[in-house]
């Protein structure tokens, strides 16, 4: 039997996949482990060559190739790792260590990019959209990401990487002229609007008081607090111009939204609402916005169609 590998690399866990064909039915295995990142790069290659070996012992099968999802990105031009927040991958040969390590092929991909391109093959879009062209998947959560995925003239979805291989960095756009300092050395970024840590900062600047999101919403959706209302009004209007802008550049079949803030549903009435006042179409929003199906088995499902 041909068999699909992805690693979804996490700040505290790795976690492997094997599949039988490109569908969420059809795991043969799926397995975590620590990645003790503390222990650094070196630490960090070789538990993810451990889990690929466990998984073969445990499954009979061999890796013939394999799909690793990130938190950061291949800069093409050298190899080299680049915007990672688990920090001590930056700069570092990832891919070509581990290609190494391994004695097989290896493909590397931005975890939002891989959150992309599983719920564009094997998630919510194949449901509502499945002769899509273009899908852009959006993580809303501690940060901010984006993942473009096309469909080639042979049918096969992949992702828009770039020549760069910042593709689909919507979070690390400006939203907020003179905003909040971000870590990228920008101010106002996405991230630093529409995160969740930056929803529930933004409420403690105006309310004197450091509340949870899920709180927030509960207080706005009770109607009893004017700083929760402030913020969910702010954070739909600022999604509808950021989303705009998505539209206007890309003019996408679907964009899905994933993480904890994705998950409000205002976002999908209200937010798409708001997004009718900037988009290029004379108020009319035809892209599909849609809630994703894979949940948290999107990064490692997407690593693996890396290579499918």
């Amino acid at each position: 039997m041909q068999t699909i590998w992805g690693i979804d690399l996490g700040g505290t866990k790795i976690e492997g996949v094997v599949l039988s064909s490109p569908s969420p039915d059809s795991v043969v295995i799926r397995k975590r482990i620590d990645t003790e990142a503390h222990k650094g790069y070196a630490h960090i290659a070789s538990q993810i060559v451990r889990l690929v070996r466990e998984l073969e012992a445990e499954t009979g099968y061999k890796a013939e190739k394999i799909g690793v999802g990130t938190p950061g990105t291949v800069e093409p031009s050298t190899g080299l790792m680049k915007n990672c927040n688990t920090t001590c991958l930056n700069d570092m040969p990832l891919r070509s260590d581990l290609m190494s390590m391994l004695g097989i092929p290896v493909e590397i991909a931005n975890d939002a990019n891989c959150f992309a391109l599983a719920e564009a093959v094997m998630g919510i879009v194949p449901d509502v959209v499945p002769t899509f062209n273009c899908v852009f998947g959006v993580i809303m959560g501690t940060g901010v990401g984006g993942g473009v995925v096309l469909k080639g003239k042979d049918g096969q979805a992949f992702v828009l990487n770039g020549v760069q291989g910042i593709g689909g960095e919507w979070g690390h756009n400006e939203l907020e002229p003179n905003g909040d300092d971000c870590y990228c050395g920008k101010k106002g970024c996405v991230e630093q609007v529409l995160s969740g840590p930056a929803l529930q900062r933004f409420y403690a600047k105006i309310s004197g008081e450091q509340i949870t999101m899920k709180e927030i919403m509960k207080r706005y959706e009770a109607g009893n607090d004017p700083y929760a209302a402030q913020t969910i009004d702010r954070m739909l209007e600022y999604f509808g111009k950021a989303v705009s802008v998505l539209m206007n550049i890309l003019d996408p079949d679907a964009i899905v939204l994933g993480g904890g803030v994705g998950n409000i549903d205002l976002l999908y009435t209200e937010g798409v609402e708001r997004a009718k006042k900037y988009i290029f179409n004379s108020g009319r929003v035809e892209t599909k916005i849609l809630r994703p199906k894979l949940g948290d088995s999107a990064g490692v499902f997407g690593a693996a169609m890396l290579v499918s």
